[in-house]
């Protein structure tokens, strides 16, 4: 991989930008880091053998692909605004956060103007996959950008698809979002009428677990709501929150009626009005406040 002398610089070394980075650097590409609030990443990344930049400029103009892995548009267009004067070109900025495809667009207009590709390409799946290699990975761009990017890509990611055009890959994150975090909703307010009925969690989970409604979201749903695992799903409730609002920006602009993905960013803005907007709050917890809005204690009891 380290033959194509792409100089990758990362911007975003948390949660999922860590092990992300992590995979970048062990698996051949030279990388660049830069530190934000935590340390611990970087120093951890330097060991490995990434080099820190002191400054955004500095990063970008030792770069020739750089990737953002962070909370939503307003950070990225900040992020770039600091960057551009010193951005290369010939350079491309991968936009891994889950973004609103109106600004992307933007974006990726604003930087061609001076030489500067643009991609689009969101995540799925939890910070273990991100460690592990082993994310989902869909693609917004150009034909000649994607075939570039993807050996990096697949570093950390080990399902990806080139969906289309740029802001394509932001537009299916979204939908992709609002499958995902509409089971979390239709999850917790079912857990709270089980309840109120007389079915405990466990006496749910039971019936559900192993049966067609059951997946990889629904357990690691669980693994707070029936075991008490905190950690079991880390995607904060403020994340979920900006996604459907994303969301519900894309449908205005296409004019289409949405009474579901309403309800369900409504059920998000309920919990996070509520209390749920910390950095460990995440989208499991949901079952707590539904819970409390019908008299209920939490999840186990």
């Amino acid at each position: 991989m380290a033959e194509m002398q792409e100089k990758i610089g990362f911007v975003g070394i948390g949660l999922m930008g860590h092990g992300i980075a992590k995979n970048i650097v062990e698996k051949g590409f030279p990388l660049t880091v830069i530190a934000h609030r935590n340390r611990k990443p970087v120093e951890d990344l330097i060991a490995r053998g990434a080099t820190e930049a002191r400054s955004l400029t500095e990063l970008a103009a030792n770069s020739t692909m750089i990737f953002l892995c962070l909370t939503g548009s307003k950070e990225v267009s900040a992020v770039i605004e600091e960057m551009k004067p010193a951005l290369v070109a010939g350079t491309v900025i991968v936009d891994c956060s889950t973004g609103d495809p109106t600004v992307t667009i933007r974006l990726a207009e604003m930087l061609a103007a001076q030489n500067v590709h643009f991609a689009d390409a969101p995540l799925s799946r939890t910070p273990k996959e991100a460690w592990e290699g082993t994310l989902d990975c869909m693609v917004g761009a150009q034909d000649e950008v994607f075939q570039r990017i993807q050996p990096v890509i697949s570093t950390w990611a080990a399902k990806i698809v080139h969906i289309g055009g740029i802001a394509d890959g932001h537009r299916m994150k979204l939908l992709n979002n609002f499958i995902s975090l509409g089971m979390g909703a239709l999850f917790a307010e079912a857990l709270a009428l089980s309840r109120k009925v007389g079915i405990s969690v466990e006496r749910f989970d039971s019936v559900i677990r192993g049966g067609r409604m059951d997946s990889g979201f629904y357990q690691t749903f669980m693994g707070y709501a029936l075991e008490g695992n905190r950690n079991a799903h880390r995607f904060t409730l403020s994340n979920a929150y900006k996604d459907l609002k994303y969301l519900e920006s894309m449908a205005n602009d296409a004019t289409i009626v949405t009474p579901l993905a309403s309800a369900v960013k409504n059920s998000y803005a309920a919990a996070v009005a509520g209390g749920g907007s910390g950095p460990e709050d995440y989208v499991p917890h949901l079952a707590d406040f539904v819970a409390r809005q019908n008299g209920l204690d939490k999840p186990g009891n």
